[in-house]
């Protein structure tokens, strides 16, 4: 996986009107922590970040560049970012760091390719899970996981246990679980549909029939 270069600055002050003035001045503020690490603030550009972070599929790790030696050339994953509900800015970021030598177990997104045969005959393709769980080492973490459907029948599904995953890499879920299926078309409905109409037409037909005079019902006056 290609690492990601970020700069970034420890962050000397805390407290909302440090915080806001930062991001007023295109700046995020964020907090660098790790396992054997005590929690640092730093600060990064919030421009660089969209551009180079917040558009990425899936999890990629980031290496910080700085002046400042304690958290220069550390590499670490993005484990979550705050955005503004209006505006969709970042507002705040925290970075894991990670050792390289060491697995970790993070999400990683499924891509479902191909054109399914179910699908030709009216099915609809129903993705069950969208990620999974995965185990490996920080240099063998995939963008993400390919699921090839072209083979699904209606009814059909892929299970956790047909998914080949890259090399060095283990996925931490049920072998049962159901990954993507492909569902019957809706023809039920429409016959449920259908069958409501006829079923109106035929109440409509016996409460005309009752609403005719008697003479009618018996075919004329005596």
């Amino acid at each position: 996986m290609e690492t990601v270069e970020l700069n970034a600055e420890p962050r000397p002050r805390a407290g909302k009107g440090p915080t806001r003035q930062m991001r007023r001045q295109g700046k995020v503020p964020a907090v660098f922590y790790g396992p054997k690490r005590l929690a640092a603030m730093i600060v990064v550009d919030a421009k660089e970040f969209s551009e180079k972070v917040s558009a990425l599929e899936g999890s990629h790790l980031i290496r910080l560049r700085s002046n400042a030696e304690e958290i220069s050339n550390r590499v670490a994953l993005v484990k979550e970012t705050q955005y503004h509900p209006v505006t969709g800015a970042v507002l705040h970021a925290d970075f894991y760091e990670v050792d390289m030598t060491e697995k970790l177990r993070l999400r990683v997104p499924l891509h479902f390719t191909g054109k399914a045969v179910g699908i030709t005959l009216g099915g609809i393709l129903q993705p069950v899970q969208r990620d999974v769980e995965v185990e490996c080492l920080p240099g063998d973490i995939p963008e993400f996981i390919t699921v090839d459907v072209t083979g699904l029948n209606i009814h059909d599904a892929i299970h956790v246990s047909q998914v080949q995953a890259p090399q060095g890499v283990r996925i931490c879920y049920d072998v049962d679980a159901t990954l993507v299926t492909v569902l019957p078309p809706t023809v039920e409905e429409v016959k449920v549909e259908e069958a409501a109409g006829e079923g109106a037409a035929a109440e409509g037909a016996v409460a005309e029939v009752a609403a005719k005079p008697e003479t009618e019902k018996k075919g004329g006056a005596a």
